[in-house]
């Protein structure tokens, strides 16, 4: 038996906070991740009042916090984590969402940093490491972790350029399905690959339809393919992830942390919230 705690990415039911917040409750769910930049919360706009209503919510539903998203690069041009100018605004806005993180008693952001490269010589790796050492610096200090969440480079990719930080500041946010959708990775392979690092997963699934560029995919650079259907995102069970291998790579490094469900297409977006933790418990049952 597996005693993973599961969690909800609260804008994946796609109504009001508070109305989310008591579907999480209704559906067993134990925590909730919301997203800081722009969503629940911006951070740039947000108020003390909002931080103690939204506070009182949790409170009245029996919930917390299993992390904040703090991505706000995905497909973004005036945002990155390599050029100068740019990232130095990643740096500082991503510092203020981990103090509000802080603030709402979760000690975990997860974000996009964009796609690592392969050659780690190249300007480009050395400048995200860069980025990536002020944040790990940074939540190193406030005992947290920025969590690079998985999908646009493979796991080895992505545990060496981690290797080369020396910190655990920044870790991983697993997310199964973007490796299915987007590398073609194992994600049960990448459990053990990454476990030094894992301190948030998602629990999603989906399907690779064809094979694609990361940076196309993550809008990191332009092309003349518009709208191209890379992959597609599924309810848990119906896609390509193994989650009874990847759950128990999980309990087998050790992980002791929330599989919080993320849902971001689909006409019934509570129904299928309620069936992927109905899917969950069953697999944490048999173990």
């Amino acid at each position: 038996m597996y005693n993973f705690p599961i969690g909800v990415l609260l804008e994946s039911f796609r109504t009001d906070v508070n109305t989310s917040m008591k579907m999480a409750k209704e559906l067993g769910i134990s925590a909730v991740q919301v997203h800081a930049a722009g969503g629940t919360f911006d951070v740039d706009t947000v108020t003390k009042d909002q931080i103690s209503e939204f506070t009182k919510m949790l409170n009245d539903n029996g919930l917390e916090v299993s992390a904040l998203c703090g991505d706000f690069i995905c497909g973004n041009p005036n945002f990155n984590f390599y050029e100068d100018g740019k990232k130095q605004i990643v740096i500082e806005k991503s510092k203020r969402i981990l103090d509000l993180a802080k603030q709402l008693s979760t000690d975990i952001v997860t974000t996009h940093i964009g796609v690592v490269p392969a050659d780690c010589n190249c300007d480009k790796y050395k400048a995200m490491q860069e980025t990536c050492g002020e944040l790990a610096r940074y939540a190193d200090k406030n005992n947290a972790h920025f969590a690079v969440e998985t999908g646009p480079e493979t796991a080895i990719r992505l545990k060496g350029f981690l290797d080369g930080l020396h910190s655990k500041g920044v870790g991983v946010n697993l997310d199964p399905a973007n490796f299915v959708m987007v590398t073609g990775d194992d994600p049960v392979q990448a459990v053990y690959t990454l476990k030094d690092y894992i301190v948030h997963t998602h629990a999603k699934d989906g399907r690779r339809l064809i094979v694609g560029n990361p940076e196309i995919i993550y809008g990191e650079i332009e092309t003349e393919i518009k709208n191209a259907t890379y992959f597609i995102e599924l309810p848990l069970g119906e896609g390509d992830v193994d989650f009874r291998n990847y759950m128990k790579a999980l309990d087998d490094i050790g992980y002791k942390g929330y599989l919080t469900i993320e849902r971001e297409i689909g006409e019934n977006p509570k129904a299928d919230i309620s069936k992927a933790v109905a899917f969950l418990n069953n697999i944490k049952i048999q173990g």
